[in-house]
């Protein structure tokens, strides 16, 4: 099938950083080539994944113009621009639209947790720049979440094009999918989530397992969205398992851990994130291993 603007999968990116806490340039570029070649749909830097949250402005706008050199118009690249404070929002979606990005994923605002009406206002400012806007509903990081009713009317705002989903609320996405204007796409938030809202009319993901996985992730939503729900089932069950490990800890840290193993990047992070624990190191190796994505210690020798 072929898909349509912001439908299929999106790689919420990690950021890879040097052991001396600078952007790993050419392991980003390496990664980048990595997502295109395994048939992933949308890039999404400086997110959540990519630890944005302690990259600094000029740091941030580096990873975005690295990866649109890179991606050179293979795939949308969409850039994370969101902030609770509405002002820097807009500053962060207008630098984005000069740099020549795809979009923004913007989140819901964080801490200061705005009325309903509040979250209309803000992303109505945002939209106002006139890039697409794809909205970032995730309550269990913002504090606060935006309800269906209200991401009803956001969607009929111009340029606010889709919703990243992930307040883990199902019946919450259905209120959504049954109401949407047709052009409004719905994509999940949670990997695990992914199947079953492509299978009540969702359009997609932005994933995290697809930063170690891309071409199974990919493969998996395609077939969802073509109507091939056994080939798809099959694949969900295979990679639940790392989609769940994934979050034995808080993202990034498992998926950094992961593509360390792999030789994608060095397994470096920004404070407050650390290392993992001994313990589900050993547990999410075990996993990959299965994968085949890290080999094991005893298939080394």
């Amino acid at each position: 099938m072929s898909l349509k603007p912001f439908q299929g999968t999106g790689t919420a990116m990690v950021t890879p950083f040097t052991s001396a806490g600078a952007i790993d340039e050419p392991a980003l570029r390496r990664f980048v080539d990595f997502q295109i070649n395994e048939g992933i749909d949308m890039l999404l830097p400086v997110g959540t994944t990519g630890e944005g949250a302690t990259l600094e402005p000029e740091e941030a706008e580096r990873v975005l113009s690295i990866v649109l050199d890179q991606t050179k118009k293979r795939v949308s690249v969409i850039f994370g621009a969101g902030s609770n404070n509405t002002k820097k929002a807009v500053q962060g979606t207008e630098r984005a639209k000069q740099l020549g990005a795809d979009g923004v994923l913007s989140v819901g605002p964080y801490y200061n947790k705005p009325t309903q009406r509040g979250f209309i206002e803000h992303f109505k400012a945002v939209a106002e720049v006139g890039l697409p806007v794809i909205v970032y509903n995730v309550p269990g990081r913002t504090g606060s979440n935006i309800e269906a009713s209200t991401m009803l009317k956001l969607a009929e705002i111009p340029n606010i094009v889709a919703v990243k989903e992930a307040s883990g609320n199902i019946g919450q996405m259905m209120d959504i999918l049954r109401s949407r204007p047709a052009d409004f796409r719905v994509l999940s938030g949670d990997d695990a989530i992914t199947l079953p809202l492509i299978a009540a009319g969702g359009d997609g993901v932005v994933s995290v397992v697809s930063n170690e996985i891309p071409g199974l992730m990919s493969r998996m939503t395609r077939a969802a969205l073509e109507g091939d729900f056994a080939g798809a089932r099959a694949i969900h069950y295979k990679i639940l398992p790392l989609m769940n490990a994934n979050f034995i800890e808080s993202n990034p840290i498992p998926v950094k851990a992961v593509l360390a193993m792999m030789g994608m990047i060095g397994e470096n992070y920004r404070l407050p994130m650390v290392p993992m624990t001994p313990a589900n190191r050993v547990q999410i190796q075990k996993i990959a291993e299965d994968l085949g994505i890290v080999q094991s210690v005893g298939a080394s020798r």
